[in-house]
């Protein structure tokens, strides 16, 4: 009987899409590694003498009651960014109970965390929150010295002052958090409001251009009644001049909707070109950031010119566009290889890549626009995500 032998394929993982897997987990997950390993910790015999303790009970073993206090200071850390006000009020029962049973803990490191975390994060009651918390630290102080502890007011005073601090670092986080917020805020509106303005220019170009050569064209074919070779070819000119026209409006009229969902519509763009007779190889990696502000739409703005370009300069060219997002910057590589035809007009006016380099520039961006040396071209962009115009 022949021995049959299996072979089985490892899952390759690209580890440079862990950090991006690792910011679309909840944050509940992400937060609770830290409160698994402050319980770890407890139990370490390398850290006996370094624990966050206030009083100088006598130690006692740990026991059930340890137990309860250890999950109490530990676990809610899990949801400090989710629930902060729950976090650090469960947080400070555990330290508490800690504290008067004797119950010296490594874990008591998780009282500095959850106060940062809730000077961070917590948006209502912060100051009657400050004022509860002084107030249990106060009682906490009294019970320690009711039961024999040596602590000393200079000890408490000390104790308290550091969690003061670390109180005031979170809020002074949340305070950077806001502004930045507000910065990006106000810099894409004032991106959008250049933008609109920019468009409206190029929507008066189109409109006098186009119009203006149709009614030229037009009048032209008045004259010319007696040479039918030539009224026909005005009469073509006048239609191609008028779908130019209506191809040019309706671009701008999709980016001056405020319903455009441009970073959706890559794949839309891909596929309408893809219809067109280009063959597009289109490869994505990652995700668009939450904070990525305006550049999703010059993404967008910038496969959909190398694209348009592709159709009139390389018709039938294969054609790679490649988009990646990363945590603070979107790169965008459109190229072609050169065998296509060419449909467009020669000689073309250069304003819509004039105009990617414009949009780019104003995000801190790097844009490019080269010929291959196989006759095709290649179109590079690097897009910060949320910068300042």
């Amino acid at each position: 009987m022949r021995e049959r032998r299996y072979r089985y394929a490892l899952p390759v993982i690209d580890l440079r899409q862990v950090p991006n897997l690792w910011r679309r987990l909840d944050v509940t997950l992400r937060d609770l590694p830290l409160a698994l390993l402050l319980i770890v910790a407890s139990f370490l015999p390398v850290l006996r003498g370094h624990e966050t303790q206030v009083g100088d009970l006598p130690p006692r073993p740990f026991d059930a009651p340890a137990a309860v206090a250890l999950a109490l200071m530990c676990l809610p850390l899990a949801v400090r960014r989710r629930w902060p006000a729950v976090c650090l009020a469960l947080v400070t029962l555990g330290f508490v109970l800690a504290e008067l049973g004797g119950y010296h803990l490594v874990a008591g490191t998780a009282l500095p965390c959850a106060l940062l975390s809730s000077g961070a994060h917590l948006e209502r009651h912060r100051r009657a929150a400050a004022i509860v918390l002084s107030m249990a630290y106060v009682s906490l102080a009294v019970a320690l010295a009711r039961l024999g502890s040596t602590e000393g007011l200079d000890g408490f005073a000390t104790f308290y002052v550091m969690l003061v601090v670390t109180w005031c670092i979170g809020a002074w986080l949340r305070s950077t958090r806001a502004a930045e917020a507000e910065r990006r805020r106000r810099v894409a509106e004032a991106t959008r409001t250049a933008e609109r303005t920019r468009i409206a220019r190029e929507l008066h170009d189109v409109v006098t251009h186009h119009v203006t050569a149709m009614v030229v064209q037009a009048e032209a074919a008045r004259y010319l009644t007696a040479a039918p070779d030539r009224l026909d070819t005005t009469l073509s000119a006048v239609s191609d001049t008028g779908r130019r026209a209506i191809t040019d409006l309706r671009h701008l009229l999709d980016l001056l909707n405020p319903d455009h969902d441009t970073a959706g519509e890559l794949h839309t763009l891909v596929e309408r070109t893809r219809r067109a007779g280009q063959p597009v190889e289109f490869t994505e990696e990652g995700g668009p950031a939450a904070s990525a502000g305006s550049a999703e739409s010059v993404t967008y703005r910038v496969v959909q010119e190398a694209l348009t370009n592709a159709l009139k300069y390389a018709h039938g060219s294969r054609t790679m566009v490649h988009v990646r997002y990363g945590e603070e910057e979107v790169t965008v590589e459109v190229s072609t290889d050169g065998s296509g035809s060419r449909t467009g007009s020669p000689g073309g006016s250069g304003r819509g890549l004039a105009g990617l380099r414009e949009r780019v520039d104003a995000l801190d961006g790097e844009f490019s626009a080269d010929r291959r040396a196989d006759g095709g071209f290649v179109v590079r962009a690097r897009i910060p995500a949320g910068s300042p115009s």
